[in-house]
């Protein structure tokens, strides 16, 4: 029997066999004791790579963006952030538990200006409010169909942040593939943001870790509390081999995955049960929905797995799918063709 066509997700990837290797060959130590050669390696490319003075591995990206709040905001505090945003949808309510913090959505489609991020701040002076103390950026979008966030507006959003005395974080769990489809440096993209995060087990196909990077001061503060979640490992160097082997060999075919986002998106387009705005198409996510006469995302979802088609129902209407490095331009035409099938 033949694999079934993953799409559900660019976290679905399997490290490949010159992954495996390095990973076998990893110098490693005990990372708490900063003793970890590979694991300071990674950090301290990275540091570079993003343009800032330090950085951080964490074993997943929940658990950087959440370490992300508690150093920038306080138990109280509110938190603007795009509508839909991971740290509101798909962290099991972490921010509140974890921090403390309380998240506004603003703006549409994994996207918003830096008018709507002024007008989410509340004013400070009247006992009753929440101070708002902090914005956080997603690049690229995840819920938004993997679109890339404008930088002038990332610029913009973050210079207000700083003339406000407010914090900015980006969420860059794939800044890499924003990186690559805004032929912008990650350095750049970084830039304007006091505290950077970055995984590696989605498009560069790690089979776990992220990073945070930012000031020696933010980072100090990072290291304690990812200590307090328990998320200061050991022998971290076989995971960041992985990271550091799909930097070296994983982010150029990344315009692979993004082509094959943009196969199945077009296809899909032709069917009239297919809503969707080929626009948002910019990376390796298509996320579209169903027209009312069509099935509902649950029922397209069972039944495409019976097909040996794997997709994820985001909303009862609304389908996503992921390209990957685990998934060829064939696989996507086969998937689509059975889509459309399915769909009639």
């Amino acid at each position: 029997m033949n694999e079934p066509i993953d799409l559900r997700s660019d976290t679905v990837t399997r490290p490949t066999d010159a992954m495996r290797a390095a990973m076998a060959a990893a110098p490693v130590g005990d990372s708490q004791y900063g003793e970890d050669p590979s694991t300071n390696e990674l950090q301290e490319r990275c540091a570079r790579l993003l343009g800032k003075e330090a950085a951080l591995w964490l074993p997943s990206g929940t658990m950087a963006n959440q370490v992300a709040l508690r150093v920038l905001a306080r138990p109280g505090d509110e938190v603007v952030t795009s509508r839909e945003a991971h740290a509101g949808w798909h962290e099991t309510g972490g921010a509140a538990a974890n921090a403390g913090v309380q998240l506004v959505e603003v703006g549409q489609r994994g996207l918003f200006t830096a008018e709507d991020f002024e007008a989410a701040i509340k004013p400070r002076g009247l006992p009753v409010f929440p101070p708002t103390t902090l914005v956080e950026i997603e690049n690229t979008h995840n819920r938004g169909g993997g679109v890339v966030f404008p930088q002038e507006e990332a610029v913009r959003i973050c210079a207000l942040a700083r003339e406000r005395g407010m914090a900015s974080f980006l969420d860059g769990a794939r800044l890499w593939n924003a990186a690559l489809a805004s032929g912008r440096s990650e350095a750049e993209l970084a830039a304007p943001f006091d505290l950077v995060a970055v995984a590696f087990s989605k498009g560069l196909g790690a089979p776990g870790g992220s990073l945070l990077a930012g000031s020696r001061a933010l980072i100090n503060a990072a290291d304690r509390h990812r200590r307090m979640l328990g998320g200061a490992m050991r022998q971290t160097g076989i995971y960041a081999a992985a990271a550091l082997h799909g930097l070296d060999h994983h982010r150029a075919r990344l315009a692979d995955d993004h082509r094959h986002a943009r196969l199945l998106a077009e296809a899909l387009a032709g069917s009239p049960a297919v809503l969707i705005d080929l626009a948002t198409v910019q990376t390796n996510i298509v996320v579209f929905h169903l027209a009312p006469d069509a099935p509902d995302a649950a029922t397209l979802v069972a039944r495409a797995r019976q097909r040996g088609v794997l997709l994820n129902a985001f909303a009862a209407r609304t389908v996503r799918a992921v390209t990957h490095l685990d998934v060829s331009a064939d696989q996507v035409q086969r998937a689509a063709a059975t889509l459309r099938e399915l769909l009639g």
